[in-house]
């Protein structure tokens, strides 16, 4: 048997608040399933379990708030047996409310109701109990907001009380007010962060200007033929070039944790987000370096539109092993980064602005469209020579689109 516990989700992350469970017990689960939905100070988040098995027991209910590293659940390996136990009580339960009890009839009574639901429903309607209905009703809800947890998707009544009880993410911050108590939270949240690396990091910073002429001029071509919606954005073929030069320095990208360094296996960049509310999230785009650039395009528009949704994986908030952050968009000429611990390092891109560049074939000088990047480092893990030959890489890789 093997505990399952509440993950760090990001190094900002003290304790989150369970939203829902996905699965129940007795269920198979696969390494990479989400189990559950967790509310941190940025955003929910589907938790993945990282080992198959299967479910034994819940520990956890619906809308208590627990720290990071909490036993939520537990579950059985392969092959192993279900020993024999006493029913325990859900943290967050009301006191003496048992998991394992003899329902009361109107819950029997509900189940029969749920059971007549799943096979006398039309299709096309939604399927909702009696119990679930009647309450909905008492509490002014739409039943059809309300996902169904019930065989088949039936609407229980467990589903309309934690519709009520425990709202989303997206729900809580449907009123000013509650909108404005989760900025305030994620702002704390964000500073502290970001005060703890400045306190504990030395930061070393450099910058250097690369011309993108004839990256602009292959990304065009290459472009041509695409339609709109699939064309390549210049900002991941900054974010592979960032991951594939990494590959050759390897000392910028992993994270320093019990005074050492570990370096990474892979690139898996956390991309820079801004949220639409104010705020940030930093989730991972993984093994960057690998993936063609359509699939990198493809990935990266579908992590900024779930950022902004609100609905990233854990996978993607606990292990980014280095942060790109892109405000070229903003029109400003360098990004001085702040290093998100447990990394050692971040690179960032003002805006592509035409600029005069001697042409290094020719010599001539030339208007030519440039950004300038940047290198914020750990100096406990690296120094500015090799900071500065990453950054020389860089430049040179992105003289070579083509090998991108």
């Amino acid at each position: 048997m093997f505990e399952f516990k509440l993950p760090s989700l990001g190094a900002d992350m003290d304790e989150g608040k369970l939203l829902e469970w996905h699965v129940k017990p007795g269920d198979k689960v696969k390494k990479g399933q989400v189990v559950a939905v967790v509310d941190t100070s940025k955003a929910a988040v589907d938790v993945e379990i990282w080992q198959d098995g299967t479910v034994f027991e819940l520990l956890v209910e619906p809308g208590t708030r627990l720290p990071v590293g909490s036993v939520m659940a537990t579950l059985l390996e392969e092959g192993e047996s279900a020993p024999a136990r006493k029913p325990v009580t859900l943290k967050g339960a009301r006191k003496g409310e048992a998991r394992r009890k003899a329902p009361p009839p109107e819950v029997a009574a509900e189940a029969v109701g749920v059971q007549r639901a799943a096979e006398l429903a039309p299709p096309g309607r939604p399927r909702v109990s009696p119990a679930a209905r009647k309450r909905a009703d008492e509490l002014g809800r739409d039943i059809a907001r309300i996902a169904g947890s019930g065989p088949g998707g039936v609407v229980t009544l467990a589903d309309v009380e934690r519709a009520v009880v425990v709202p989303t993410a997206a729900a809580a911050a449907a009123t000013p007010a509650a909108a404005a108590a989760r900025q305030a939270e994620m702002r704390r949240t964000i500073a502290a962060a970001m005060s703890r690396s400045k306190r504990e990091i030395p930061h070393y910073y450099l910058f250097e200007t690369i011309p993108l002429a004839r990256a602009s001029e292959w990304l065009a071509g290459v472009n041509a033929d695409r339609p709109i919606t699939e064309r390549i954005l210049m900002a991941a073929l900054l974010l592979k070039a960032v991951a594939i030069t990494l590959k050759g320095f390897p000392a910028l990208n992993g994270f320093y944790r019990n005074e050492r360094f570990e370096p990474a296996d892979a690139v898996h960049a956390g991309v820079a987000i801004s949220l639409r509310g104010g705020g940030l999230v930093a989730p991972a785009l993984h093994d960057v370096d690998s993936k063609t650039l359509p699939v990198l395009m493809h990935e990266l528009s579908d992590l900024v539109r779930r950022t902004r949704a609100g609905s990233l994986r854990s996978s993607e908030m606990s292990d980014p092993t280095i942060t790109v952050t892109n405000l070229g968009e903003q029109g400003v000429e360098a990004v001085m980064g702040v290093i998100y611990p447990p990394q050692v390092a971040l690179v960032g891109f003002g805006r592509v602005a035409s600029r005069p560049v001697v042409d290094e074939v020719s010599g001539e000088l030339r208007v030519l469209p440039a950004v300038t990047a940047s290198l914020a480092a750990d100096h406990r893990v690296s120094d500015g020579h090799r900071g500065a030959l990453f950054l020389g890489a860089l430049r040179e890789l992105l003289q070579h689109p083509e090998d991108l």
